[in-house]
């Protein structure tokens, strides 16, 4: 099975004119991958791929506004795609940050650096104490004599140097997380006003937060409509890994349905993906590997975990009389006890312990599940129906997979 989502070659003609336009064409998918699993492209550090993007700044803009409501901003020092999800999901957030309170340091570190000009410079200390002060005047606590807020801060300053926002002169965040009166120098980047989506019209305009997930303002016509909701569905397929045809809107799902022709071949064309139709959805595979997203399975054994499972289950689907006690429901989803997925676990490590890492083979049944709900979730190949009676939804296109380790070497 091809990977999950997220080039492939265009034919080479005889002539020199088809040969460029397949190069064309597969640097325009290069571009528009980039773009999308980028927070931006800098023309500093990526310059080939930033001038690609300038060469084909207007194909690119139209296409995903067009059909996404996505604006491609181009600057002198970057390239970024305001990417708008339809729906968030937790899997979209920092992966380091452990607190909500991370998040709230994160966005005043960006209030902060707003009133900084590009290559200026600063301390940590005047960075904390206005925030501080804006927070309080806000009716919020920053207290940095205690070390977890401290800690907050500086993962929340670490984000923003990997993003590129704030660049470090001296010292480092963490030593002042472990020890107050340390002090850093930071730099302000030029690209760190762009991080913040850039909305519309301005914010006291607005009624109600879901509004906000609007990336243009809609027009209340028949026009209008269509335009919102074809930028729905294209944003939910190019930023989430699978949308099953039980996640749609009814009037969502008939446009999928009825537009499944042309949301194939926009998406082939623009992003070389291949699209297929299955009883549970509308699914897209990437069919090569590549270094710009993360494609499922990854590189993490999890998802050999998830994988082993998935043909496990196949078999045990097949056991006659129902066995298993599993059953597939009418939409080809599995709901699994979590004692049944834990012992499905041990029996895969008992038959395949000697493939697996230390760190699999020592750990616990509810350990292994939990691990593997968090990535089928994340994936959106499974959701909790019941949590607190250990009770997931398998979703179908998990079945589309299934692996075994080999039994030999293979000379490669």
């Amino acid at each position: 099975m091809n990977q999950l989502t997220k080039n492939r070659r265009s034919p080479v003609g005889r002539t020199g004119k088809s040969v460029d336009q397949a190069g064309v064409a597969e640097r325009r998918k290069a571009c528009a991958e980039a773009l999308l699993n980028r927070p931006w492209i800098l023309k500093e550090t990526d310059s080939e791929i930033y001038h690609a993007i300038k060469d084909q700044h207007q194909e690119l803009r139209e296409w995903f506004m067009r059909f996404a409501g996505m604006s491609l901003v181009v600057t002198r020092t970057m390239a970024k795609l305001e990417k708008v999800p339809v729906t968030a999901h937790p899997w979209m957030g920092f992966g380091e940050f452990r607190e909500k309170r991370d998040y709230v340091f994160f966005t005043y570190g960006l209030w902060f650096l707003e009133g900084k000009t590009e290559l200026d410079q600063f301390l940590l200390t005047d960075l904390t104490e206005q925030v501080r002060e804006h927070m309080l005047a806000e009716g919020m606590e920053a207290d940095w004599t205690n070390y977890y807020h401290r800690l907050s801060m500086a993962r929340a300053l670490k984000r923003l140097k990997t993003l590129g926002a704030l660049l470090n002169v001296d010292g480092d965040e963490t030593d002042w997380a472990q020890d107050a009166g340390r002090n850093v120098l930071y730099e302000c980047s030029p690209v760190s006003r762009y991080i913040l989506r850039r909305f519309p019209q301005d914010l006291t305009a607005y009624d109600r937060p879901e509004q906000l997930a609007d990336p243009v303002v809609y027009a209340d016509t028949p026009d209008g409509i269509a335009d919102k909701r074809r930028h729905r569905v294209y944003r939910r397929f190019l930023l989430e890994p699978v949308v099953l045809d039980r996640q749609w809107d009814e009037d969502d799902l008939y446009y999928v349905i009825t537009q499944r022709r042309s949301l194939i071949d926009q998406l082939e064309k623009m992003l070389g993906w291949e699209g297929r139709r299955y009883r549970e959805g509308l699914l897209f595979f990437h069919p090569e590997l590549t270094g710009e997203p993360e494609l499922f399975p990854t590189l993490s054994a999890i998802s050999d975990l998830a994988l082993l499972v998935a043909g496990e289950l196949r078999r045990e689907l097949n056991l006659p009389d129902s066995a298993s006690g599993l059953y597939t429901e009418d939409d080809g989803s599995i709901r699994i006890r979590r004692l049944d997925l834990e012992r499905l676990l041990l029996k895969l490590r008992e038959r395949h312990k000697e493939y697996w890492s230390k760190e699999h083979r020592e750990a616990t049944s509810t350990e292994l599940a939990d691990q593997l709900f968090s990535h089928l979730a994340q994936w959106s190949l499974g959701e909790w129906a019941d949590e607190a009676n250990g009770i997931f939804v398998l979703y179908p296109v998990l079945g589309r997979w299934t692996a075994e380790y080999a039994s030999r070497e293979f000379d490669l």
